[in-house]
């Protein structure tokens, strides 16, 4: 009989998952710090080609197959039929033998082809080191989704923290041996995608300790017997896996997109191919940015559906209006604070991170995407949770083709510039889509408009603020300061001082409850100067 799980213990078994989903978010963003320090602009560039290949395994293998084959595996527990789970787990194993199979092949056959839509023939041996990433599709997904099914979220956690934390020391060591032996910038970045590989590895040698940790009879046995419902598994695995994938992989669909045309259309455009390349890498910077941007918006994300979804199959409309209300307004407050702020602080942060202010307007103007990505996740996340996963797919597809044209239209007049405004566009049209579809769903106000006036009148102190301390640094600057110590001390003292400005102006605003207030980060915090601030007959 299947063992009967607490509320209690699955909301701690979804809390790990969420805190090993925000670390590995947080490694996957930071290391590309020192990784470009090592390499450079050139060598960055090398890398970030062939990383959203990588990109598209990691959210196969992690939030798309595994919440599908977890599905599976609780249905057929609900049933008591443990053989059942076991069963649902391997079929969906064998199939994913198959698409993993099928797209190493396709990468690793077709590398060369997709090198040259790059118009870069020397990235072909790189793409096919990253195609085995593909190869180890089958034993991540299937062994987490079981695990998750059984509503045991250690291994899933631990396995994705082992990965991200072997691939990124990994990129880390072998870059400074490769450089420091004077290798090619190449070799270099194929010595990186290895890392990566080495991660995947990591985390399936996880799982399995985890599977002889436990003592279970091995999912291995009976391999190769497919159960008699194998075709629904692997049809609702390719549907509803799919749809989950796609809207998991919004950002890594844009940098692919950036990958096969963006140097491509700036050297057919009359760039020279070595400053082409540089100007991508330094156009690359601005991922991590948007990275650590949506690491709050990721984990509300992965909050908001088990509460949507709880509220939505008990039939309680106002419940699923408020946890959706809630997290619109946390993510609008956390996109919005961080976009303005990091475009108010693009040039000393960049030259804090990356040694030099290069490119500080394009990236300036692709740290708009933090705040429609944070908007997006968090819909995708309130449509999974009331059980419509294939909307925000279509969306995020439409924005990806979007995207394509924007860059051939943009790239070639404007640089990487129209690469970052054709970024924002697709971001902003997928975000009016899925606003349009939620208002359908919920034909009420929910949000009321004095909240926007106070978020623009927090912007607007925020940025007068940054703006004086811009001038500051200018002045200090030109004093014959050394610029980056400089801008280490005015790129935190500009985080944390605007920040500050943005956080009590809003609180004045009172358009949060205390509630509300207390799921923004160090929400205690602000909760307790709201006391100092505000008086008690004005608050929610």
């Amino acid at each position: 009989m299947r063992k009967q799980y607490s509320s209690k213990q699955f909301l701690k078994g979804a809390m790990v998952l969420t805190v090993a989903a925000l670390v590995t978010k947080i490694l996957s963003a930071v290391y590309r710090v020192p990784f470009q320090n090592i390499v450079g602009d050139i060598g960055f560039y090398i890398y970030q080609q062939v990383y959203p290949f990588y990109g598209i395994a990691i959210a196969l293998s992690t939030y798309g197959f595994p919440v599908i084959i977890s599905k599976l595996v609780a249905e057929k527990l609900e049933e008591n039929d443990e053989e059942g789970a076991k069963d649902a787990a391997l079929t969906s194993f064998l199939f994913l033998c198959i698409t993993g199979l099928v797209w190493f092949m396709a990468v690793f056959f077709g590398a060369g082809m997709i090198a040259g839509w790059m118009g870069d023939p020397h990235l072909k041996p790189l793409i096919q080191v990253i195609s085995l990433s593909f190869l180890l599709l089958p034993p991540l997904s299937a062994l987490r989704g079981y695990y998750q099914g059984k509503e045991d979220m250690l291994p899933t956690a631990v396995s994705q923290v082992a990965e991200q934390s072997f691939r990124v020391v990994t990129i880390l060591v072998f870059s400074v041996i490769l450089v420091g032996q004077g290798q090619s910038l190449y070799t270099v970045g194929k010595g990186a995608l290895f890392g990566s590989i080495i991660g995947g590895i990591a985390a399936v040698i996880v799982l399995i300790f985890f599977q002889a940790l436990k003592k279970e009879k091995k999912l291995s046995s009976g391999i190769f017997t497919l159960s008699k419902d194998y075709l629904s598994i692997w049809k609702r695995l390719l549907k509803d896996g799919t749809a989950i994938c796609v809207s998991a992989m919004l950002l890594i669909l844009l940098q692919f997109i950036d990958s096969l045309n963006v140097y491509a259309l700036l050297t057919s455009s009359g760039m020279e191919e070595s400053a082409a390349k540089a100007w991508k890498g330094i156009y690359d910077r601005g991922q991590p940015f948007v990275q650590l941007g949506n690491v709050v918006a990721t984990s509300i994300s992965l909050t908001i559906v088990p509460l949507v979804t709880s509220a939505y199959i008990g039939k309680k409309e106002s419940l699923v209006r408020e946890y959706s209300q809630l997290s619109l307004k946390i993510s609008i407050i956390i996109g919005f604070a961080a976009s303005l702020g990091l475009i108010n602080l693009i040039v000393p942060t960049n030259t804090m991170l990356f040694e030099n202010a290069e490119g500080s307007g394009v990236i300036a103007v692709f740290c708009i995407s933090i705040f429609f990505s944070c908007l997006i996740l968090t819909f995708a996340g309130i449509f999974q949770g009331i059980g419509k996963i294939y909307f925000p797919a279509y969306c995020i597809i439409a924005g990806v083709l979007l995207k394509y044209a924007g860059n051939a239209v943009l790239v070639p007049s404007f640089g990487t510039m129209g690469a970052s405004l054709s970024t924002v566009i697709s971001l902003a049209v997928i975000t009016v889509l899925m606003v349009f579809r939620l208002k359908k769903l919920f034909p009420i106000r929910l949000i009321d408009p004095s909240f926007y006036l106070t978020l623009l009148a927090s912007g607007a102190a925020m940025t007068a603020v940054l703006q004086g301390l811009m001038y500051l640094y200018g002045l200090t600057l030109n004093a014959g300061m050394p610029e980056r110590p400089l801008s280490v001390v005015f790129s935190l003292g500009g985080v944390m001082t605007g920040g500050a400005v943005f956080m009590i102006v809003l609180l004045r605003g009172n358009v949060l409850s205390e509630d509300e207030i207390g799921f923004l980060p160090f929400g205690s915090k602000w909760v307790r100067l709201l006391g100092k601030i505000q008086p008690i007959s004005k608050r929610r």
